[in-house]
C-alpha cells in the first residue's frame, strides 16, 4: 500500500517497496486513483525503492501518458543510481522529470 500525500497542486505517491511485477497491479490502481482524484503534477517518490522491473517501468510510463493527455506532468524523484541509469538508458528522462537521490 503506497503512501499518498497532497501538497497543494502536487500529489506525491511513495510506493516504499520495489516496483516489480508482483505489486504492479495494485500500484497501478493506486496511481490511477491518485491521478483521477487530483489536479496538477503527480510525483512518484522512489525513496526506499531498490528495484524497478520492466512491468514497473510500464506502469510509470502508462501514468505519464495518462497525465500527458490531460496536460499534466509526472515527476519521479529519489531515484537510486542504478534505477536512474536504467531510466536514462531508456531515455525516459526526456519524457518526464527524473531526479536522483539528493
Amino acid at each position: 500500500m503506497s503512501e499518498i500525500l497532497q501538497d497543494g497542486d502536487l500529489t506525491i505517491i511513495k510506493p516504499g517497496v520495489d516496483v516489480v511485477a508482483s505489486m504492479a497491479e495494485s500500484f497501478k490502481g493506486e496511481l490511477l486513483s491518485a491521478i483521477n482524484s487530483s489536479q496538477g503534477t503527480v510525483v512518484i517518490d522512489l525513496a526506499g525503492v531498490e528495484m524497478v522491473d520492466s512491468v514497473g517501468i510500464g506502469v510509470i510510463i502508462a501514468s505519464h501518458n495518462t497525465l500527458n493527455q490531460a496536460g499534466r506532468k509526472l515527476k519521479v524523484i529519489n531515484v537510486t543510481k542504478d534505477i536512474f541509469g536504467l531510466f536514462t538508458t531508456m531515455r525516459l528522462n526526456r519524457r518526464f522529470t527524473v531526479e536522483g537521490v539528493a
